[in-house]
């Protein structure tokens, strides 16, 4: 399990003294992080139970889960999968839990591990209206890369962003 002090690099507190909790996906967190993610992404964006399941086994792919410390209430989660040029799949956080750090948490958990087993660089799309995403990741130092034309079901055109990772 990776604690709050691994993930970030000191300790963290957020919502008033409600620590979050890193650590590897369990099969029986499965449900839970589906629905998540139907709450997070709208129709043609969200994952159905089927693409989610694939994404979190993939061979190659890992998942963290960002839980309350003290509940073990999951927060949000990440799945990313590891290659020289690594790729988020998706990273859903709660609407509780929003804007409380567990998205930083999340992301930097992933990025050490990456780095750790040799990932040079990491990946990812965004909807081109997801600003909120996107100030997000520009944040975390994500640069837009380019535009993919109607990448998503329904039609919309997403944004590739790519960060370097320094050793």
């Amino acid at each position: 399990m990776l604690s709050v002090l691994e993930a970030s690099g000191g300790w963290a507190r957020y919502n008033g003294g409600v620590a979050f909790v890193i650590r590897e996906f369990k099969p029986e967190d499965f449900d839970v992080l589906w629905r998540m993610d139907q709450e997070c992404f709208p129709p043609g964006i969200a994952y159905s139970k089927r693409e989610l399941k694939e994404y979190v086994r993939h061979r190659g792919a890992f998942t963290l889960v960002a839980s309350d410390g003290d509940t073990g209430t999951v927060a949000g989660f990440i799945v990313v999968h590891q290659a020289p040029t690594a790729h988020v799949i998706t990273i859903d956080v709660g609407a509780e839990a929003r804007r409380s750090g567990v998205g930083s948490l999340l992301l930097r958990a992933a990025e050490n591990r990456l780095r750790a087993g040799g990932s040079s660089a990491v990946g990812l799309e965004t909807a081109v209206d997801n600003l909120t995403a996107l100030a997000f990741y520009k944040r975390h130092g994500y640069s837009v890369i380019r535009t993919w034309p109607r990448y998503y079901s329904n039609g919309v055109d997403a944004l590739v962003l790519k960060k370097e990772l320094a050793g």
